[in-house]
């Protein structure tokens, strides 16, 4: 209940938290721009072989869904549309990163996230059923990062790879009384971002995407499953590194 009540608090809360957040971003790159041509911040840095560092991460996901032949047959004429929305949520994790070549490196980032997704059921007699699937996933990116040259305090990267997931809850309800979802998940992932330097650690905020590959529909054979043929997921994450 603890867990579930500071979620909902986040929640709530979500637009303000990312302007604060936006706003320190601002303000830390601000100061690296300052810098840039005054002082070069750990000027050794991108010559270790091998970084540690942790993160922090607030995503939007929604489900993108595929209609089954089901859902035009007289069992589900009842149902209108089937819509999906857009939810926030949070990652919590780890950083290593092992240096290739001066502007080439493989990232991998071992995290918790923790979403809510929500799906909605209109039907024609303008009843609404709407699905919440909470989860909690260990994930798995496994990137590699293609980094600009280093322009005093900053370098701007990209980065791209696959994300693995599994559920780590383990909590499914099997009543058929709800929509149902897989406990594993395949993403492609695609990004950008900025290394901020500074003189105790370098601070990089990041835009990434990420594209669900695999059908996380659960139970095609219940009632909430049966009008569905495929889900895939969509998020886009903000992350703020430090290393």
């Amino acid at each position: 209940m603890q867990v579930t009540h500071f979620w909902h608090k986040l929640y709530l809360h979500r637009h303000k938290i990312v302007f604060a957040l936006a706003l320190l971003v601002c303000a830390f790159t601000a100061e690296a721009q300052k810098n840039t041509w005054v002082q070069k911040n750990n000027p050794n840095y991108d010559n270790k072989k091998l970084t540690y560092g942790f993160l922090i991460a607030l995503h939007s996901s929604i489900y993108q869904v595929q209609y089954s032949d089901k859902f035009i047959t007289p069992k589900f004429d009842t149902v209108h549309s089937i819509n999906p929305s857009w939810t926030s949520g949070f990652s919590l994790g780890f950083i290593v990163n092992y240096r290739i070549t001066e502007y080439l490196d493989v990232r991998l980032t071992p995290q918790v996230s923790f979403y809510e997704q929500r799906v909605q059921y209109r039907y024609t007699d303008e009843r609404i059923d709407n699905q919440r699937i909470e989860s909690t996933m260990v994930e798995f990116p496994m990137l590699l990062k293609y980094k600009s040259e280093r322009r005093g305090n900053i370098r701007m990267y990209m980065v791209g790879g696959v994300k693995p997931a599994i559920e780590a809850s383990g909590k499914k309800s099997d009543s058929g009384e709800s929509l149902e979802v897989t406990n594993s998940n395949m993403s492609l992932e695609a990004g950008f971002g900025f290394d901020l330097y500074y003189p105790l650690f370098k601070f990089s905020p990041e835009l990434r995407f990420s594209r669900g590959i695999v059908n996380v529909l659960g139970n095609p054979n219940n009632v909430y499953g049966q009008p569905l043929h495929r889900m895939n997921t969509n998020t886009i994450t903000l992350y703020f590194m430090f290393q």
